[in-house]
């Protein structure tokens, strides 16, 4: 199949023929922070929408998603912003966890998690980054706002502006449906014989590989690794053997040329209790990995379920076709890059949306 039949393909399928019928996950503003870890195990998700009544919030990211009574037409609730789990860490970990007198940090977790979650939205950029598409929005177009960084996007089930294709950034709809850039690459790979040109090329053919590598030692703590994955705004950081050259264990650095021992991922918190959480805190988070993933297994973890704490890599010269299916397969949103032991670069799914995107336009 010629590469412009790929090209017609992704520009004549719609947003609406990739996402699934699952019902959209969301919170309330009300919601409890104990309540919204819950939510995003229960549903097994990274991320979910706030919901509050209309007429008190000023709209998230400059847009103003509303969803409204279908016979009526009445708005009914305003989403005004995306909660993920880095974001709910953060406020656990945080600074701002004193006593008042100069003394120690609160130690009270309960208290902590029982703050509404309204009152964290705005602390991180993506928290107040939500987005719609039409969903007569073509996949090249989909793939246009993926490859600039945004994760997810919310779609209308039921569009007031069926006309209208691309970006939304005023829109109502009785009901909505989340699409995210795994499900974009979940869809590539159902289609992965039509693009046997492009999923051929390596990453590194591909300019796919990112050299920028922040990462962690094995001797980082929990909380300074949340603390660094804040400010970074990143949500997984490769751990890396830690050198004797007086590294600084409590901030990120360059993990380009060193040994890649393990990931740290914000996610990973999910397959741990609430209450536990306090106490990993101060462990490193090497140890925490590894404590998860024996916990998994003790408690009858299927294959698949041990081997997430695997790493997960490809070389500079492994097919695009490859690093796709690791990520989608292992639900990973990056794929470290190694020679041998040494990490030297990571292939987001950023990175993968970008450059087929490229090579499709280029075809």
């Amino acid at each position: 199949m010629s590469q412009r039949h790929d090209h017609l393909l992704f520009t004549h399928v719609k947003v609406k023929d990739m996402v699934t019928t699952r019902r959209l996950v969301e919170v309330p503003y009300t919601a409890s922070l104990a309540h919204t870890i819950n939510a995003l195990v229960a549903n097994s998700v990274v991320a979910v929408p706030v919901a509050a009544p209309p007429g008190q919030w000023i709209g998230a990211g400059g847009s103003m998603i509303m969803e409204t009574d279908r016979a009526t037409g009445s708005i009914r609730k305003h989403y005004i912003g995306m909660v993920t789990m880095l974001d709910i860490l953060s406020h656990i970990a945080g600074d701002d966890r004193v006593d008042g007198t100069g003394g120690d940090r609160v130690s009270d977790l309960d208290q902590r998690m029982e703050v509404p979650v309204s009152s964290i939205i705005g602390q991180s950029l993506e928290g107040l980054s939500l987005w719609t598409l039409n969903p007569n929005t073509s996949i090249l177009d989909c793939m246009e706002v993926f490859s600039k960084g945004i994760h997810r996007a919310l779609i209308p089930a039921v569009s007031q502006m069926e006309n209208v294709t691309g970006v939304e950034l005023v829109e109502s709809a009785s009901s909505y449906r989340m699409v995210t850039q795994m499900d974009l690459l979940r869809f590539v790979m159902a289609h992965a014989s039509e693009l046997k040109d492009i999923m051929s090329r390596t990453v590194k053919e591909l300019g796919a590989v990112n050299r920028n590598v922040f990462a962690i030692t094995d001797r980082t703590r929990v909380i300074e690794a949340i603390k660094c994955m804040r400010a970074a705004m990143l949500n997984a950081v490769p751990i890396v053997a830690a050198s004797d050259s007086g590294e600084d264990h409590g901030q990120l650095l360059d993990g380009y040329g060193k040994s890649l021992v393990g990931t740290f991922s914000a996610t990973d918190i999910r397959r741990c209790h609430v209450s536990e959480i306090e106490k990993w805190l101060s462990a490193t988070a090497q140890e925490f990995t590894e404590s998860i993933s024996a916990v998994t297994l003790h408690n009858g973890g299927t294959a698949a379920t041990s081997s997430s704490r695997e790493l997960v890599t490809c070389g500079d010269y492994s097919p695009l076709s490859e690093a796709i299916e690791k990520a989608v397969t292992k639900h990973v949103h990056r794929v470290w890059v190694v020679d041998g032991e040494l990490l030297v670069g990571l292939v987001s799914l950023t990175d993968i949306i970008r450059v087929l995107r490229l090579s499709l336009l280029s075809a």
